[in-house]
C-alpha cells in the first residue's frame, strides 16, 4: 500500500542535496514513523527498529548529494530500510552463532569462572566508553541510565529539547557499542587464550 507522497518531494531532495538541514528534517518527520513501522513488523523490536531509523537516515544524510537521481524515493527509502533490517538480523545471528560456539568450547566448570571474568571486564570497557563520550553526552547518558530520568527531565534540567536529548542518547549509545564491540572482541580472545591455555 503506498502512503501519500509529499507534495514538494523533489524539491525537498534537491534542497537537501544542496546541505539543506530544514528540508532534511521535512523529510525525516514525514517518513520516519513509517520507517518505524516497517522495520519493528520485519524485526518484532522497537530497540532495532529505532536503531534501523537513525541508521537510515544517517546514510541518506551522508549520501544527500545522490538524491535527486533517485525515481521513486519512497520505495527506495523502504528498500533502503529492509536491506538493513536483513543486514542487522544476519549480523545478529552471527553473533549468536558465536557465543553458542564459544560455549560449547569452554567445559562447564570454566563456563562459570569465564562469564564471571567477561561479566567484569564488560562492565569495565562500558565505562571506559562512558568515560570517552563528549562533556554533554556524558551527562545526558549517565542522567538517563544511573539517575533514570526521562528524556523530558533531562531536557528541562539541561534546558534543552527533548529532540537533543534523543540525539545525544543516540549518539551515545552508538559510540558505547562499537568502542565495546570493538574492545570486546579483544577482550574475549584473551580470556579464551588464559581459559584454555
Amino acid at each position: 500500500m503506498k502512503i501519500d507522497a509529499l507534495h514538494n518531494e523533489a524539491e525537498l531532495l534537491t534542497d537537501i542535496a544542496a546541505g539543506s538541514e530544514r528540508a532534511f528534517a521535512t523529510l525525516f518527520h514525514w517518513y520516519r514513523d513509517k520507517v518505524y513501522s516497517a522495520a519493528f513488523r520485519l524485526t518484532h523490536s522497537s530497540f532495532l527498529a529505532e536503531e534501523v531509523v537513525q541508521d537510515v537516515f544517517l546514510k541518506l544524510w551522508v549520501k544527500r548529494e545522490t538524491l535527486p537521481e533517485i525515481a521513486v524515493f519512497e520505495d527506495y527509502l523502504f528498500i533502503m530500510a529492509r536491506n538493513h533490517v536483513f543486514s542487522a538480523l544476519k549480523k545478529m545471528a552471527r553473533q549468536q552463532a558465536l557465543v553458542d560456539d564459544l560455549q560449547l568450547e569452554i567445559p562447564v566448570a570454566e563456563n562459570t569462572t569465564y562469564n564471571r571474568l567477561l561479566d567484569i571486564e564488560i562492565a569495565e570497557i562500558v565505562h571506559q566508553a562512558v568515560e570517552l563520550l563528549p562533556a554533554q553526552q556524558k551527562q545526558v547518558y549517565l542522567m538517563s541510565r544511573e539517575q533514570e530520568l526521562k528524556r523530558e527531565e533531562i531536557a528541562k534540567t539541561l534546558r534543552i529539547s527533548s529532540e537533543t536529548v534523543k540525539t545525544h542518547l543516540a549518539r551515545a549509545l552508538r559510540h558505547i557499542r562499537a568502542y565495546s564491540k570493538l574492545k570486546l572482541e579483544i577482550s574475549i580472545s584473551w580470556l579464551l587464550f588464559f581459559l584454555v591455555n
